[in-house]
């Protein structure tokens, strides 16, 4: 449970709402939201009763929102791993376009990862290039923490580039692109300032600077770098679930246990909830008893989220669709029928909104 010490807690917490912002969230008036809190069982309790009126969390008024008034309210998903090359950024690509092209989503994609690899397959190296020599990246946005206010540079119109992919029928993907230069940004954001009313601090930033639009996508999906840094932990502040993409080998899966308890504990810390939504099995070789085993000892583990009953097979069309080649359809991006994976991604997809409902 949310603890309030003191009256400047709840102006201080960004994630809390009194009755007109619950209003203004879900677009109906004042009276309404007092009428939703009066009338139904399931309405989120208040963390604190002020003179001024209750105050709410945003993520349970949102979750709430969502399922009771069909309110464009984004499900906000991290992918993390510890180990690269298991298939996190194409996983994060596929997801994102699958959700936009077949189930109708406005999808954003937010890469954090300093291997850009989700930006260039969603808007090819070239494009890139041109942006990340113009500071049109999120690198601009984290190396601007740690300059004075007056001398940022971060322009979100102008970095958000809008109806990304290179598949035709693919509509409404939109993408802050990474950069390779968040490596040397991120070991410095540990000794920001913490600003003029000592507000600032280093998880906090993405938040700060894309709040703002969220709420325009139905689903926001953030490819974090391959470690718990400060990058990473900004993505999970503004999360609301992880998956966790892996290849089923000793290495790969190594890191999952920490991966777990490590969010948990910044969960904990930060008084909001971010939930393991489950793994994600790619480029399984079904031949491999390496493969089977792990992915056996996966499913068995209490301690770890339950494995994502839909897998990821290596197939060389997954490694085609990093290419950034014009296509026309999902199905030519990810080959149809046995051979491809255009169905697994879809059924992924599904399994990993649904279990972001239930969450």
């Amino acid at each position: 449970m949310y603890i309030v010490h003191s009256v400047n807690d709840v102006h201080n917490e960004k994630d809390l709402l009194g009755i007109a912002e619950v209003a203004i969230l879900a677009g109906v008036s004042r009276q309404a939201v007092a009428n939703w809190r009066a009338r139904t069982d399931d309405f989120p309790a208040a963390v604190v009763e002020l003179q001024a009126g209750p105050v709410f969390r945003m993520s349970e008024i949102k979750r709430w929102l969502r399922k009771n008034k069909g309110a464009r309210v984004a499900q906000i998903i991290s992918t993390i791993n510890l180990k690269g090359g298991v298939g996190k950024s194409t996983t994060t690509v596929a997801l994102a376009e699958i959700a936009a092209g077949e189930l109708g989503k406005r999808v954003l994609v937010i890469d954090l990862d300093p291997q850009t690899n989700a930006t260039t397959m969603l808007i090819g190296e070239d494009r890139w290039k041109l942006l990340n020599a113009k500071e049109h990246t999120l690198a601009r946005l984290f190396a601007d923490a740690l300059i004075e206010p007056s001398a940022r540079k971060f322009d979100l119109a102008k970095t958000l580039q809008k109806n990304v992919s290179n598949v035709r029928d693919v509509k409404n993907v939109d993408l802050l692109p990474s950069s390779l230069d968040l490596i040397d940004v991120q070991d410095q954001l540990g000794s920001m300032s913490s600003g003029k009313f000592h507000s600032d601090v280093p998880t906090d930033i993405l938040r700060r600077a894309v709040w703002k639009i969220m709420d325009e996508y139905d689903l926001v999906l953030l490819d974090c770098p391959p470690n718990l840094g400060i990058i990473t932990l900004n993505g999970l502040k503004i999360s609301e679930g992880y998956i966790i993409p892996t290849i089923p080998d000793v290495l790969s899966t190594y890191g999952i246990p920490q991966i777990i308890t490590r969010v948990k504990a910044f969960s904990d810390n930060i008084g909001q909830a971010i939930t393991p939504l489950g793994i994600v099995i790619s480029k399984y070789r079904s031949q491999s008893t390496l493969h089977q085993n792990t992915l056996r000892s996966l499913k068995k583990d209490p301690k770890l989220p339950p494995v994502f009953e839909t897998i990821v097979p290596e197939a060389n069309k997954l490694a085609e669709s990093a290419e950034f080649l014009p296509i026309n359809t999902l199905k030519q991006k990810y080959g149809a029928g046995a051979q491809g994976n255009f169905e697994t991604y879809l059924s992924l997809t599904q399994q990993v909104l649904g279990a972001m409902e239930h969450a």
